[in-house]
């Protein structure tokens, strides 16, 4: 009999949803694999096994009784530790605030808890999600199943090394400036950030931030495969029909698209971008591929305006001057958030009301120049997956250089709320996966999941 945790995690779905496996016996198997892979690699900050038996034995019980299932039935989840999930700590990756046991799921857990998933428990995440690391000051760091010398990425790492791992089948994350796409890229998965709107339970308490402007963060999943990708971002956005998974079962009759390549960033203005020769070589693969299949992939001249790194970095930041603070609370957080926080605290609110006007005016030069192209090719990173430690260890001002010369492509599409995935295109000698990244105009999910289906990673 063919195991049914060796394969993808649609295959997993299917053998669930016909009862050739039960939801007990999957919660067991990847509870195991939890116990056996997580002390090396920090990826989980909770785990709950009692409660994922007993809602796994709920699954089965609707199967007992012939209720109708749920199209995530008895698939194994965990959820990232910023988002509430009933009866768990929300830790928030710091020692700022005592953890909160919450009384009730985050809407996005509610909506896949309704699809008939099975949590297992939360993830872990860098301190208030800000960084492109998860590393902290209170629970162990996402390492990379690759090399778990280096990072899994943020802030949704946590969530990409247990799917790269094999602890978990896929994973929603949260994407606010890469949060997604970085980790995704640095395991060696696919990761979508959708746009914003197109996951409802992202906007259930409004689309605009304090200032105005649209909100920066939005939920996508983390999977090995663009089917499996597709399969999690269908159910997070309670589609019934699967539309996004239709259209990667029909990738084959995509018509030719034409895409504009471009290493540009818009951190240019800032820092000098320089592009690792894997990233070079992961871009490089990344054409031929898409050239492979039939589409024109030209050179783009994009040019950004020098105010974005300004507007982003002060919007970025400014959520940090709302939090509600005990005293006692800045001597207890890690260099990065604590230097941002007084900042952020200290601003003028015009300042921040100023960047969300400027940054609205660049989110739609940039969107005015990508829609001349179907579709938009970066690098995925600009850089190999830093090591363990090596940013965390940094001042404030450092620390966040090296984050936007390691990521200078994936904030700027949040900064216009359109979607994006990062594909992997490259496995190098150490065995590292690098990839690209694909832009797309509003509403193109399924689209940039079909395209992601047909490309299929080089050894170097």
């Amino acid at each position: 009999m063919t195991d049914p945790f060796a394969g993808s995690a649609r295959a997993l779905r299917d053998a669930l949803g016909r009862g050739a496996v039960s939801a007990r016996e999957s919660a067991e198997h990847f509870l195991g694999q939890i116990e056996q892979r997580n002390p090396e690699l920090g990826s989980f900050v909770t785990v709950d096994a009692a409660a994922a038996r007993a809602e796994a034995d709920a699954r089965d019980a609707q199967r007992t009784a012939g209720a109708p299932l749920g199209r995530l039935h008895g698939v194994p989840l965990a959820f990232k530790d910023l988002s509430d999930v009933a009866g768990m700590p929300t830790k928030l990756g710091t020692a700022a605030l005592a953890p909160s046991v919450a009384e009730q799921d985050a809407p996005l857990v509610a909506t896949l808890r309704a699809a008939g998933s099975v949590t297992l428990g939360k993830t872990q995440v860098p301190e208030f999600g800000l960084s492109s690391y998860s590393e902290n000051l209170i629970d162990p760091p996402a390492r990379n199943p690759l090399d778990p010398s280096r990072s899994a990425g943020g802030s949704s790492g946590g969530s990409a090394a247990a799917v790269a791992a094999g602890m978990l089948p896929v994973a929603p994350g949260s994407d606010g400036g890469g949060s997604v796409r970085i980790p995704a890229s640095a395991c060696g998965l696919i990761g979508l950030k959708p746009g914003l709107g197109a996951v409802p339970a992202d906007v259930a308490a409004g689309d605009r931030d304090a200032y105005g402007f649209p909100k920066f963060a939005v939920s996508g999943p983390l999977a090995h495969t663009a089917e499996d990708a597709a399969l999690l971002y269908d159910a997070m956005r309670g589609d019934a029909a699967e539309a996004s998974l239709a259209a990667v079962d029909r990738a084959g009759e995509l018509p030719a698209l034409r895409i504009g390549f471009s290493t540009a960033s818009p951190f240019a203005s800032w820092y000098p971008i320089e592009l690792a020769p894997e990233a070079e070589a992961a871009m490089a693969a990344g054409r031929l591929a898409l050239e492979a299949a039939g589409n024109r992939v030209l050179p783009a001249e994009f040019r950004y305006d020098p105010r974005y790194a300004d507007g982003f970095t002060t919007l970025w930041t400014s959520a940090l001057g709302l939090i509600d603070l005990p005293e006692g609370a800045l001597e207890r957080m890690g260099t990065l958030a604590r230097d941002f926080t007084v900042r952020a605290t200290a601003r003028d609110p015009e300042l921040n009301h100023r960047a969300a006007r400027e940054l609205s005016e660049v989110a739609e030069d940039m969107r005015r120049q990508w829609a001349e192209f179907d579709l938009v090719l970066t690098p995925a990173m600009a850089q190999l997956p830093p090591a363990v430690g090596s940013l965390i260890s940094q001042d404030a001002d450092t620390d966040y250089r090296m984050q936007c010369q390691y990521t200078p492509y994936s904030s700027m599409v949040n900064v216009t709320g359109l979607p994006a995935i990062t594909i992997p295109t490259l496995t190098t000698p150490a065995g590292l996966s690098m990839g690209v990244q694909l832009i797309g105009p509003a509403g193109s999910e399924g689209l940039l999941l079909a395209v992601a289906s047909t490309l299929a990673p080089r050894a170097a």
